[in-house]
């Protein structure tokens, strides 16, 4: 599996908001836990709703017969590979031609 490696820039203001509220947020080992902790949730939240709204788009599929992939790799597999899968830039640029 591929992994994505991401930057961001923060200036010295911004730096010295956060470590207002976040404890070593002034060193980059506390900021960077907190990052990865941040996205590590949004990706959390985005998987169970991508769950729940697939499981439920394949249950009332009466052409979908195969099983539903119970680990996150194969039902994700499955799912983007669908002719109906569309990703959030595709459904919004559906939505607002």
């Amino acid at each position: 599996m591929a992994t994505h490696t991401k930057t961001i820039s923060l200036t010295d203001l911004q730096q010295t908001i956060l470590s207002n509220d976040l404890y070593n947020a002034a060193y980059n080992a506390g900021l960077d836990l907190w990052i990865q902790n941040a996205i590590d949730g949004k990706i959390n939240n985005s998987w169970k709703r991508m769950r729940t709204e697939w499981t439920q788009r394949l249950m009332d599929d009466d052409s979908f017969t195969d099983p539903i992939p119970s680990n996150q790799a194969d039902f994700v597999a499955l799912v983007t590979a669908r002719s109906d899968y569309k990703n959030r830039k595709a459904r919004d640029d559906a939505n607002n031609p």
